[in-house]
């Protein structure tokens, strides 16, 4: 057997604690799959007398310098868990510019500046994975990165955060509000303290940063990401969707297309949407994670697993290890970053979507003509009208369903709706996905 692959571990977190617990409990399987024991050569940390429970680890392993540790000749692969975007990007750049391979978690860093990441492994001929960045354990990256590399993808829609899945799942399942179901999340330590990361969209669009620059051969940032949250959510919301034999869910959603001169480009946003019972994405419940992706010789893929969590995230990292360390050994580097195709990103206005809108209308004779006028202006087909009572005597309910349309077409007819003296409100608007 080899000599020992040597480890710098940067944060001991709830992940980092976790690849820890599996390096010592799995550490004979690791040798054997390697051919070379993994060793674990410091861990840095924010402070060193912090209690760390009975973490099969020599406390003198830890140290407060990270930039130290990732400079010394002993480590051969950095494994980053400590999230951010400064000073983790420093610390990986330095890295993989020595030559050290880097495994990382930080889908902050790669959607925001992955291209600082993978220049620094190409300059410095070493491996910079990150299958933990995106759903946890579920094995997702490196299927778009490998085993489709000979296919072409058309499209990836996902469930990617697991907080906003377990709330928008307890609402559609208990008729509760949107307050009520993040309450219970935080209760049951789905939800940070501070939940907004994740109830406005930020965390399932850096995900989608890195879905759609693998499938599409394409950097893509979360700047380009166009991203809406769950918070305007509501339980009538949630029930017009049970109507109509949908669910809502926070979807990812990364498509090609073309622009107006025949170009392809890609369009990649984060948003709420009802999507049909019927559809794959629909029955994944509680906090958990899949992805639907369609290609052209593979069809369509799901993937599905615990997207988070201090276990199932350890258990991507050291799968990645687990690779990295082998390319070590063998003395071969994995497959650079593919991107190539280097496609324009298509602006959300012109993206081919649907529309759920609920209005309170006066209730009088020749509503529903000035209504579809407004449609007819900004040439949006009405695909199905519901009409029934509001809440005050005098006002009646228009729910209306479009047709395909660029959303900027549909956003510019919600608009103008809203300045109509005879629309008293106009209660939501949702997009809608997938056939329904």
């Amino acid at each position: 057997m080899s000599s020992p692959v040597r480890l710098a571990l940067l944060g001991c977190g709830t992940v980092g604690s976790e690849v820890v617990r599996l390096l010592h409990a799995q550490s004979a399987d690791l040798a054997a799959r390697i051919g070379a024991p993994l060793e674990i050569a410091g861990i840095a940390v924010r402070r060193l007398g912090r209690d760390r429970g009975d973490l099969p680890v020599d406390p003198a392993l830890f140290t407060t310098d990270p930039l130290g540790l990732i400079k010394r000749d002993d480590v051969d692969v950095v494994v980053e868990v400590v999230g951010g975007i400064e000073p983790a990007r420093g610390w990986l750049v330095e890295a993989l510019r020595a030559g050290k391979s880097v495994v990382t978690a930080n889908k902050a860093l790669l959607a925001e500046d992955g291209a600082a990441l993978h220049d620094a492994a190409a300059e410095g001929s070493a491996d910079l994975y990150y299958e933990a960045s995106v759903a946890g354990a579920i094995p997702l990256l490196r299927p778009l990165r490998e085993s489709l590399h000979g296919d072409r993808i058309n499209r990836v829609t996902g469930i990617v955060n697991g907080t906003t899945n377990f709330i928008l799942s307890a609402m559609d399942a208990t008729g509760a509000g949107f307050a009520e179901a993040l309450e219970e999340a935080t209760e049951l330590g789905y939800a940070e303290a501070d939940p907004t990361a994740d109830v406005e969209g930020f965390d399932a669009a850096a995900k989608a940063a890195i879905l759609a620059s693998l499938a599409f051969h394409t950097r893509v940032t979360a700047a380009d990401v166009h991203r809406e949250g769950i918070t305007e959510v509501t339980a009538a919301d949630v029930a017009s969707a049970k109507a109509m034999g949908c669910t809502i869910k926070l979807l990812c959603i990364a498509a090609r297309g073309t622009d107006a001169a025949g170009r392809e480009t890609v369009s990649v946003r984060v948003h709420p949407a009802m999507i049909p019972r019927s559809h794959p994405l629909a029955s994944v419940g509680d906090a958990f994670n899949a992805v639907f992706v369609e290609a052209e010789a593979a069809g369509q893929l799901m993937f599905y697993g615990r997207g988070a969590g201090g276990a199932p995230t350890a258990s991507a990292v050291l799968g990645d290890v687990v690779a990295v360390a082998r390319n070590r050994l063998a003395g071969v580097r994995a497959a650079s970053e593919s991107a190539y195709a280097d496609l324009s990103v298509r602006p959300m206005g012109e993206a081919l979507t649907r529309y759920h809108i609920s209005l309170d209308v006066a209730d009088r004779p020749g509503v529903l003509a000035a209504v579809a006028g407004v449609f007819a202006r900004h040439e949006v087909s009405i695909a199905t009208v519901r009409q029934g009572p509001a809440g005050g005597g005098s006002d009646a309910e228009l729910v209306i369903v479009t047709h395909v349309a660029p959303d900027a077409a549909l956003a510019a007819t919600v608009g103008e709706l809203r300045g109509l003296e005879i629309v008293r409100s106009v209660t939501s608007v949702l997009r809608v996905e997938g056939g329904a």
